[in-house]
């Protein structure tokens, strides 16, 4: 039994079976000069994934430290991440979901190496490849700079849920112990995480690719809580509500930037509902200009073929998933 680790790594599964034992040997081949922890907590999964963890919890029995839920308590509105966020010893947290995995063995020794060297880090991230599902094909790079710095909270807010992986984040518990209503009302954790984070120290950037992002996987979150029109605009709708608690909680300090990440959400919902004379329009105007020519060209796309768009997206949806 781990008493005092530096790092505690922690987990969250759910129908990963598939995916697991990547992500539990990338934390095992981790060299470091300090004791972790890992912790795994599997939301009542219907697949294989307890059973995959009980195997790696009976081989490491010091090291991993499950917990088997019996009925899933993220569809009852439960914040599970909360459940090893809570347990978690370690002077910091190192986040992976059960299908994805880290690539580096150096990774976790290099993030604390920095924070340590940092007493003001509240959270390290590093580049992260995006990889499809079970193939491991390399779809893109999570890289938002391109070399070490530390991001302005500005740069965190503004850049959205997708500035960098969730599973590149170390995070100390200690400047983050107090998780306050945004963040438990949030339909998404680490985007808040990241500011809530930036609120109470700094975020460094570690232009090291380090970790692989799964895109594709059956039962995630996304194929969960994005598969429809209906669920998109209500996660656009809840962002929106996100950011008016955040500008609340910091005495509206921050409200340029928020405002800015709020638009951009409310792009898309404009988009989402077919608006799209809106979107290129007014406030909007910026947003719209910033796209791609690629983007703006799929943009008016959708809006002189609607049914056909909804018609590719659903084919598209079936063949990832």
């Amino acid at each position: 039994m781990i008493l005092n680790p530096m790092v505690s790594i922690v987990c969250t599964s759910y129908n990963h079976g598939d995916y697991l034992a990547d992500a539990i040997d990338s934390f095992l081949m981790q060299k470091t000069d300090f004791e972790i922890e890992i912790l795994l907590y599997d939301d009542a999964s219907t697949d294989h994934g307890p059973q995959v963890i009980k195997q790696y919890a009976s081989d490491y029995p010091s090291l991993i430290k499950p917990i088997y839920e019996t009925q899933n308590q993220y569809s009852q509105g439960v914040r599970v991440e909360l459940f090893n966020h809570n347990r978690a010893k370690g002077k910091y947290i190192a986040v992976c979901e059960g299908d994805d995995y880290w690539t580096d063995p150096y990774k976790l020794q290099k993030q604390v190496d920095y924070m340590e060297a940092h007493p003001a880090c509240s959270m390290t991230v590093h580049a992260a490849d995006r990889v499809y599902s079970d193939k491991k094909k390399v779809l893109s790079t999570v890289r938002p700079e391109k070399e070490d710095i530390i991001l302005p909270i500005e740069r965190v807010i503004e850049g959205g849920g997708d500035l960098v992986a969730t599973n590149s984040m170390v995070y100390s518990k200690e400047k983050v112990a107090v998780l306050p209503p945004f963040y438990l009302n949030a339909v998404v954790g680490d985007y808040p995480l990241a500011i809530l984070a930036a609120l109470h120290g700094t975020v460094n950037y570690l232009d090291e690719n380090m970790s692989a992002y799964r895109v594709g996987v059956p039962g995630s979150w996304t194929n969960r809580e994005l598969a429809t029109s209906e669920k998109r605009v209500k996660h656009y709708q809840d962002m929106e509500r996100m950011f008016d608690e955040i500008n609340a909680y910091t005495h509206y300090k921050y409200t340029d930037s928020l405002t800015k990440a709020k638009l951009g959400y409310e792009f898309s919902l404009l988009l989402e509902e077919g608006r799209f004379n809106e979107a290129k329009h007014g406030e909007y105007r910026t947003i719209y200009l910033e796209l791609s020519i690629k983007k703006r060209m799929i943009m008016e796309f959708k809006r002189c073929f609607p049914r056909i768009t909804e018609s590719i997206r659903k084919i598209k949806w079936k063949m990832i998933h």
